[in-house]
């Protein structure tokens, strides 16, 4: 059973969320708050969060900075229509998706398994046997069977869907990917208005990959069509 943090000031919209969530076998946790979501992941074993924006006491920009300095457990930001900026801020600072209000309950189970799944296969990847595949690119190795990534022998934390973007350009290096693409092979889910999105966690690859973030060597976009890995 995997356990999910729904943090909403809105106790309409949580309880809603409890009833779509636990109709899927999840268990369920519940925070009105930042701080009170920050509390229950020190204490609780959370595998994925559905994290407001727009809460009192500390709201959900704020409780993604703290949460990302500990924590690489995939985060869903909840957003109004009108958020469009806090949909980009969101993904700047860490999270990996995000859904609307009013919720579809099925785009919302959709997300929620896509992360979850990325999230267990990164997360649980030491406990699985077999043959390991190891990607390398010049200082870039990314060892699919223990799922760790680094960059000239140094261990580079990334997200689970950092990872899956990495992996999916090291895999087919020198192939050009639009942002519909990548969004499609990786989220699994309709891939319209998406290019914002893949930009940020292009950008952060950037950052913890290159030297100079500005100058990439390996992530390189390719004008009006996408990205690509160097060879």
């Amino acid at each position: 059973m995997y356990n999910i943090l729904v943090c909403d000031d809105e106790r309409d919209i949580v309880s809603a969320l409890r009833i779509y969530l636990t109709s899927e076998g999840y268990k369920v946790y519940e925070a009105y708050n930042g701080e009170e979501a920050l509390a229950l992941i020190e204490k609780k074993d959370i595998h994925l969060v559905l994290m407001d924006v727009m809460m009192p006491v500390m709201d959900g920009i704020t409780a993604m900075v703290k949460l990302r300095e500990k924590s690489n457990v995939p985060v869903i930001m909840l957003t109004a229509k009108s958020e469009d900026t806090d949909k980009v801020l969101g993904l700047n600072i860490g999270a990996d998706d995000y859904v609307t209000k009013p919720f579809n309950p099925v785009e919302l189970q959709a997300r929620v398994k896509s992360q979850l799944r990325r999230y267990m296969q990164l997360g649980g990847a030491l406990h699985q046997t077999g043959g390991e595949e190891t990607l390398v690119i010049g200082g870039i190795e990314l060892n699919d069977s223990t799922k760790e990534v680094r960059l000239d022998g140094e261990l580079v934390a990334l997200t689970p869907t950092e990872y899956d973007i990495l992996k999916l350009l090291m895999k087919n290096p020198g192939k050009v990917y639009s942002p519909s693409q990548i969004y499609a092979a990786v989220w699994h889910d309709n891939p319209y208005g998406t290019e914002n999105t893949v930009a940020v966690h292009i950008r952060h690859l950037r950052e913890k990959l290159e030297y100079n973030p500005a100058e990439p060597r390996y992530l390189k976009a390719v004008w009006g069509r996408g990205y690509k890995i160097n060879k």
